[in-house]
């Protein structure tokens, strides 16, 4: 048998055509929201409010001045060792605005004058808790008014606590008065005149300050560290930042208005000492430029969102839940909690309340003189008027009868 092959014919199949690339579309517009942010930030400004506290001639002045290149407080040409000593703790504020690269800053200065100058300093730290406690109600007296868009926020942003350095560590004063602080606001402490120090005695007083601290169980303030973070990212080395911030606290800082050469042709802030310079923006020198990138330049958002997700709300719940606690609460790591609000121990204020009350008496005084004088006055009033009525009442009678008499003749 023949088997038959069957032929088939092979036809060309057609190239097959490259799939088109997927079409982009354009974007819905939401990625603009950071700019529409950025806008409405600039134009409106900002505010911060920082406390300085600590004894006096730590250079809190200098500092302030030094911080904000501009003259906001003049030192007190008064206050020398010769001058007697104040005996209470007053709360000075200044206020100034900023200008930089078309962004306002608005800035509140808390000053804390004749703070741990006497011998008996119990209860230095009570106006500086006051005023803090004070600045939390008078908010949130603002937010319970039915008209609320234009608030006077003078929320305490950050306190830097001034140290001495004795080279020993932390006086009991400084204990506590930070203790109570660090629940309140954020703590931020601060090594005065570091150049009084050497370096070995500087490193060592910062270590006993740190076991204090921790051991005191004294909240300060740290910058927000994660550990979720590629080693290349921009974010590892702000991490990288705030752990160098966090290892020079407290921060060991000098103050100064002036401006030296440093020999190499450039104008810089220091202090003029016989055997050389210290300058304020060396870091070898100092820790001014990191305190003043973690108030200013990197964290001073950071500060204000602590003060008012943390602090602020935490008084505002202990407000509204109530209680019968005072200043003097066992406990100094709550913030005062009352129904009412309390008066502040600033002299200052006690001398305007009681010039108030004093006025208010006055004019009560004044007042019941007045009406007692006006109801004299209705007396007398009311007995002439009686005389009067009585005369003309005789006379009437004496009218009547003589029309009698004259009936009685005519009949």
């Amino acid at each position: 048998m023949v088997e038959l092959k069957s032929r088939t014919k092979k036809t060309a199949t057609p190239p097959v055509a490259a799939p088109e690339p997927p079409t982009v579309p354009p974007p819905v517009g939401i990625a603009n929201l950071p700019n529409q942010r950025y806008k409405i930030v600039s134009e409106q400004g900002g505010y911060f409010t920082m406390m300085v506290a600590g004894e006096s001639g730590l250079g809190k002045t200098t500092f302030v001045n030094t911080l904000f290149q501009t003259t906001l407080k003049h030192a007190d040409p008064q206050r020398n060792r010769f001058s007697p000593l104040k005996k209470t703790v007053d709360v000075d504020i200044i206020r100034a605005e900023l200008e930089e690269k078309n962004f306002t800053l608005r800035v509140n200065v808390i000053d804390t004058p004749g703070f741990g100058d006497n011998v008996n300093n119990n209860k230095a730290w009570q106006p500086l808790v006051d005023f803090i406690d004070d600045q939390h109600d008078s908010y949130m007296r603002q937010e319970q008014q039915p008209y609320r868009k234009v608030k006077f926020d003078l929320r305490v942003h950050a306190v830097l606590y001034f140290i001495k350095p004795t080279g020993h560590g932390l006086k009991p004063i400084d204990i506590e008065t930070m203790k109570r602080l660090s629940t309140r606001a954020n703590l931020i402490p601060i090594i005065a005149k570091a150049d009084t120090l050497t370096a070995p005695e500087l490193k060592t007083f910062k270590s006993r300050i740190r076991q204090v601290i921790e051991a005191q169980e004294i909240r300060i303030f740290t910058p927000p560290l994660t550990n979720d973070i590629k080693e290349d990212s921009t974010e590892a080395v702000a991490m990288e930042h705030a752990r160098q911030l966090i290892e020079s606290m407290p921060f060991a800082i000098i103050g100064s208005e002036n401006t030296y050469d440093n020999g190499q042709g450039t104008n810089v802030v220091a202090r003029k000492y016989p055997w050389g310079l210290v300058e304020v923006e060396n870091d070898a020198h100092c820790d001014f430029r990191k305190l003043r990138g973690l108030l200013l330049r990197t964290y001073l958002l950071d500060l204000i969102t602590n003060t008012e997700q943390l602090h602020y709300e935490t008084y505002r719940k202990l407000r509204l839940e109530g209680g019968s606690a005072t200043g003097d609460n066992d406990d100094p790591s709550l913030p005062v909690k009352a129904p009412a609000r309390k008066l502040s121990h600033n002299p200052k204020y006690k001398e305007e309340e009681n010039a108030l009350k004093k006025y208010f008496t006055d004019q009560v005084k004044a007042e019941e003189q007045r009406f007692r004088q006006w109801e004299q006055n209705i007396v007398n009033e009311r007995t002439r008027l009686n005389g009067d009525l009585e005369e003309i009442q005789s006379k009437v009678k004496k009218l009547e009868e003589q029309v009698r008499t004259l009936q009685l003749k005519k009949r």
